[in-house]
């Protein structure tokens, strides 16, 4: 049977590659060190755990309307005035399973063949796959390293055309932990409402921020903003809850309308057990929140000073998520391969690292390693990675 033109046309994820061959490596007894998580590596706290199974015991365990539980839209709209200051009606409000589908359901209901959708690079690895299963066009801005991988103004109006849809913002950014200021993002809001470009505000690592840094919502700028805006968020990163797939969308009713039409009639509604554990997420202590953050910039600070004493190796320090991307291109020379994929290949064989390759994210000259693990496991990855580069040099 011939597969569909969609499927076939598809990149396959280089993540999961990544992650297939480290367990294959770990299945033969070997110590691999994988730093490709892209999940909290902390548990789900006790009192999200603790409502969701009481919501089983009380008989909650059926059917939901398909865009959320009123009550958990009731949560939702109290977190976005609380932390950013913005009023959404319920109708204005779409729960979904996951981030993910939330962001692919919104690409199914706006998209027509040959909409284009602009892609700052580096980008998360399933934004132009979800476009193309949309049908639609993929346009590429790279964000330059010595701009943070930011995006500027000049860039986003020359990539501007009459087909262009909506433009994707990730702040803070998987794979760069980017961050874009306030300023920033009035720059690039104002040449979206001159062009009547859609933002989709992909926002999921917000509460992951370091150094004193703040993460604004572009919807928070103006009025006008909030209207031309779709906010993307969820409990997965900021909760640790990504197995419990709960994310939503905020913005526009007519687009939220027609994504909840569309989800009606494939998921019927998110799982209900884990839209009760969002309730007592958000509504809950939020204490676990900032001690996951704490840990994280701890982490972060003592791993990225090791890693860029390693020779050949250049990173940006991250303003927020939970990844170093660093420039390795030099350091893959210097050690006889060819391009960084190889270098990858050699790192995960040879010194048993796993990272994922920046190829995946377009930016083949970088590799995103995690830092969502323990400090012991960070300390002996980074002084592996050390003696590997060391080693070959000086062979």
């Amino acid at each position: 049977m011939k597969l569909a033109n969609r499927v076939q046309s598809l990149t396959p994820s280089t993540t999961l590659a990544i992650t297939a061959k480290a367990k294959e490596l770990k299945s033969q007894g070997l110590d691999v060190i994988g730093l490709g998580a892209g999940e909290p590596d902390f548990n789900t706290p006790k009192h999200i755990i603790d409502a969701a199974v009481r919501s089983m015991n009380e008989g909650q365990t059926k059917y939901t309307p398909s865009a959320g539980l009123p009550k958990l839209k009731e949560a939702i709209a109290a977190k976005l005035m609380k932390d950013q200051g913005l009023e959404y009606k319920a109708s204005e409000i779409l729960v979904g399973s996951g981030a993910k589908h939330v962001l692919y359901t919104l690409f199914q209901a706006i998209l027509d063949e040959q909409d284009e959708v602009i892609v700052p690079i580096p980008y998360w690895v399933s934004y132009p796959e979800q476009i193309k299963l949309a049908e639609g066009t993929p346009v590429y801005i790279k964000g330059k390293e010595e701009n943070q991988f930011k995006i500027t103004k000049e860039q986003l109006e020359e990539a501007i055309t009459v087909k262009t849809k909506a433009i994707i913002l990730n702040s803070p950014s998987n794979p760069t932990g980017t961050l874009y200021s306030r300023e920033e993002l009035e720059v690039l809001g104002k040449v979206c409402l001159e062009h009547d470009v859609l933002i989709i505000s992909d926002e999921i690592y917000e509460k992951l921020v370091y150094g004193g840094a703040q993460h604004v919502s572009i919807a928070e700028i103006s009025p006008e903003l909030k209207e031309q805006t779709i906010i993307i968020n969820g409990v997965s990163k900021s909760h640790s809850m990504t197995g419990w797939r709960i994310g939503y969308a905020a913005g526009n009713e007519t687009i939220i309308k027609a994504m909840t039409n569309l989800a009606s009639h494939s998921t019927s509604n998110p799982t209900t057990t884990a839209q009760y554990g969002a309730i007592a997420a958000y509504e809950g202590p939020q204490e676990p929140v900032e001690e996951m953050r704490k840990a994280f910039e701890e982490r972060l600070n003592k791993t990225y000073d090791k890693l860029v004493e390693i020779p050949g190796i250049s990173c940006i320090k991250p303003k927020g998520a939970f990844y170093l991307f660093p420039n390795v291109k030099e350091a893959a020379e210097m050690t006889g391969y060819n391009n960084v994929d190889e270098f990858v290949s050699a790192l995960l064989e040879e010194a048993l690292v796993a990272v994922v390759p920046g190829s995946g994210f377009g930016a083949p000259e970088n590799i995103r390693l995690s830092y969502a693990t323990s400090l012991e496991l960070l300390d002996s990855a980074v002084e592996r990675i050390r003696t590997f580069v060391t080693s070959k040099i000086n062979a």
